[in-house]
């Protein structure tokens, strides 16, 4: 939860801090869509490090972007082994035979018990758990067949389920950094009053643009703040020996609801707090409101625009051309 960046805002002087938030916005929309266009691993590769060069540019730091990507291993992970393990078509790279036997069964058995002793050490939970794959993988295959067998089975890796988990995590990586720099080089309110202007034109289709953007500014801005509460609470609930990382799944099962049933107390007390608060100030919903700082595009936001047009463009006949 420590690690959670989307939502955030950090201050900075780069080049994405001067943009206007509807620029900001268009661009991180049209550069998505775009990367949803492309088609081949090379794409992607020159697509990712177009990303990181704005990023480098923009003074942006890519630690800080990789840090937030930290809690979607799992998911990265999930989606590269489901490519590799169900895709089945082009040539076949790997076959091996897999043993699943006693002596293996056992061998994993006293695995799984290691990594879990040594999943205390948190700063490298995520390669024990790589070591951990690669243990088990080793054991079935390279174990000698001795003693009963259950199953044998054979584990094959083609060569369309690595070049399509290899693009789709790195089309992730790119969608998922894109967002961030959204939120980490845009204010709340900046990013509120950049759609409230874009979507201004859907209340002629009877759509109030003005709450729903608003809407989506809480709901983003919130999901940092949540995640610090709960983070507190955790560290509260650790300090008179609570442990979420070990016990049975009964036991897990009742520090969860221990710790949701705070997170719910704080997040209603939070909702009525900014409720007085936009009381206070004398927010009304749907009616006009003055700004302190307007709007205004500059010879940034067309430069920005421009390249924008060009790469979505280029995405396009990339797309088409066979």
């Amino acid at each position: 939860m420590k690690n959670i960046v989307i939502g955030q805002y950090a201050p900075g002087k780069g080049f994405f801090y001067r943009l206007d938030p509807r620029t900001k916005i268009i661009t991180v929309v049209f550069l998505m869509v775009a990367v949803f266009l492309l088609e081949s691993i090379l794409q992607v590769s020159i697509a990712l490090f177009v990303t990181l060069f704005l990023m480098i540019i923009g003074k942006i730091s890519i630690g800080r972007v990789a840090k937030g990507l930290r809690p979607l291993f799992v998911l990265l992970l999930f989606t590269f082994s489901f490519q590799i393990f169900l895709n089945r078509e082009g040539a076949l790279l790997l076959s091996q035979p897999m043993n699943i036997g006693l002596y293996s069964l056992l061998g994993v058995l006293v695995l799984t018990v290691l990594w879990r002793l040594l999943a205390r050490f948190k700063k490298f939970k995520g390669l024990l758990f790589l070591f951990w794959l690669a243990g088990v993988y080793a054991l079935f295959a390279y174990l000698p067949a001795i003693g009963p067998i259950f199953k044998v089975f054979d584990f094959e890796i083609y060569e369309s389920g690595v070049v399509t988990s290899i693009f789709v995590v790195v089309r992730l990586l790119i969608v998922i950094s894109l967002s961030t720099v959204l939120t980490l080089t845009t204010k709340p309110t900046d990013l509120t009053q950049g759609l409230e202007s874009l979507l201004r034109p859907l209340k002629r289709l009877g759509v109030n643009s003005d709450d729903f953007a608003l809407i989506i500014s809480i709901s983003l801005r919130y999901i940092p703040t949540i995640l610090d509460e709960a983070n507190k609470i955790m560290l509260a609930q650790a300090s008179r020996g609570a442990d979420f990382n070990e016990g049975k799944l009964v036991e897990k099962v009742k520090q969860i609801v221990s710790l949701l049933i705070p997170m719910f107390i704080i997040a209603f007390k939070r909702s009525e707090d900014l409720a007085d608060a936009m009381e206070s100030r004398n927010f009304v919903p749907g009616k006009p409101r003055t700004r302190i700082h307007e709007l205004s595009f500059g010879m940034t936001d067309l430069v920005t625009a421009i390249f924008t047009v060009l790469v979505f463009a280029g995405a396009i006949v990339l797309r088409v051309l066979p």
